[in-house]
């Protein structure tokens, strides 16, 4: 990316621009002009397309009421896929029971056609999903989302026939435990990860890059698990608002396996012990 590039942007006189760090999926930047900052997400080679399911989960955060990135502009500029957001001015820290009611408050948008799934595919650089609506929790978490991830890791050769044979019986396992789980189709972050969201200066929670779709909302408490940087009034505060309905611990981790086999499809073996433990906790559990 170089002047001439950075020319092609729906704005006006660019003073400045750095790279900004913490995410694996774009290239980020920092973009000063006289009028205002923006945060600018490009993805090299690619089609505008990329970042439809991002653009249509952020303005679904705001119908929400929940704060989050404006999209300013989408497009394509000599093959790079960009994605123009106005800039949040972002506090070191803040109060995680406000994000745990924010996190209840979004988990409390229910799907417009009364599906799981998304009107958009989520679009990864190792792997992506098609978000077909199903009458099914149970349906697309298996077929969509950990059997498509299975395929990938047997192809890659991440995965031999012992590993394999672990993921039937633990499929076997979740698949009868989701069948009497009463799943309702409410909007998800669906990559809720400490790294996407943060506190803004006058002390509210925002969220941000989200893999959108309408899911059971155990999905992204299981997914805030994996990594930390949840304390416990984030925990708290969303039980307060939204209990978690008995058994929740157990099928948490059915989405942490999840998404440790993102991170195994995505970066290799270092997560290939982690993997098979939680698989091995799953098929104990049951």
């Amino acid at each position: 990316m170089d002047q001439k590039w950075l020319a092609q942007l729906p704005v006006e006189k660019i003073v400045s621009w750095q790279p900004v760090g913490g995410g694996d999926v774009n290239q980020a930047f920092h973009l000063q002009t006289i009028q205002q900052d923006f945060f600018l997400l490009v993805q090299p080679h690619t089609d505008a397309n990329f970042y439809q399911g991002e653009i249509a989960g952020l303005k679904d955060f705001q119908r929400a009421g929940i704060k989050a990135p404006q999209v300013i502009a989408n497009g394509e500029i000599n093959g790079d896929a960009y994605l123009l957001l106005n800039y949040l001015l972002l506090a070191r820290s803040g109060d995680q029971r406000l994000l745990g009611k924010e996190v209840a408050r979004l988990h409390q948008v229910v799907s417009p056609n009364g599906k799981f799934g998304y009107q958009f595919p989520y679009a990864g650089t190792s792997i992506s999903f098609s978000n077909t609506w199903t009458d099914s929790w149970s349906d697309l978490f298996l077929k969509q989302r950990l059997d498509r991830l299975a395929q990938h890791l047997q192809r890659k050769g991440f995965w031999q026939p012992p590993q394999i044979q672990l993921y039937r019986q633990a499929r076997q396992v979740i698949a009868a435990e989701l069948a009497f789980h009463p799943s309702q189709p409410v909007l998800l972050h669906g990559d809720f990860w400490a790294g996407n969201f943060a506190f803004l200066t006058d002390g509210q929670p925002a969220l941000m890059d989200p893999a959108a779709l309408y899911g059971d909302r155990e999905f992204d408490i299981g997914i805030t698990t994996v990594f930390g940087g949840f304390t416990p009034a984030f925990y708290q505060a969303y039980q307060h608002e939204l209990p978690l309905t008995k058994g929740y611990q157990r099928r948490l981790n059915f989405y942490r396996l999840y998404y440790l086999m993102v991170h195994l499809d995505k970066f290799g073996m270092s997560y290939a012990a982690s993997v098979k433990n939680l698989l091995l906790t799953i098929i104990k559990d049951c």
